[in-house]
């Protein structure tokens, strides 16, 4: 079994995981992690807690985005009597269920890329806006400097004449 995670948006980006078997026991347990990637082996039958938890910010609200992987048992090693086109039929499925297995991981690594993409973006986008205002500011202040001194320079080239 396996367990893949992403904040993808919200706060710092960070939340509590923690992962339960069938028995109450804890398998795993982190503390503000912003992602993560686990994999153990299913010992008994039952039901496994995913478990994300935002108590240490209860006021941001976070998007995750996690895949759940649901392997197979392993199969046993063949009995000795097999003909060779049953060997090579359970030698050709198996080379198949390694590729459905490698093709599966490609396709959670791309949706990974995707998340990475997008808040990524997002940051650049909010840099990209906080210095556009800034440039505007440094504009405004620029004109009003020019104008106070225009007018600063006008008052003393002024010639004044006491009657």
């Amino acid at each position: 079994m396996g367990l893949m995670f992403e904040v993808a948006e919200g706060g710092f980006l960070d939340i509590d995981v923690k992962i339960v078997g069938p028995d109450g026991k804890t398998i795993h347990q982190g503390e503000r992690e912003s992602n993560g990637k686990y994999t153990f082996a299913a010992h008994m039958d039952g039901v496994y807690t995913y478990c994300f938890s935002n108590q240490m910010s209860t006021m941001t609200p976070k998007i995750i985005m996690f895949n759940m992987d649901i392997g197979e048992a392993p199969s046993e090693a063949g009995s000795e009597g097999e003909d060779s086109e049953t060997a090579s039929h359970n030698k050709l499925e198996d080379m198949i269920k390694e590729l459905s297995t490698a093709l599966s991981g490609v396709k959670h690594e791309q949706e990974y890329m995707q998340v990475r993409d997008r808040i990524h973006r997002s940051i650049n986008e909010n840099t990209n806006s906080r210095v556009v205002m800034w440039s505007f500011f440094e504009a405004l202040v620029l004109v009003a400097m020019t104008l106070g001194q225009i007018y600063y320079l006008k008052r003393f080239f002024e010639v004044r004449r006491v009657v």
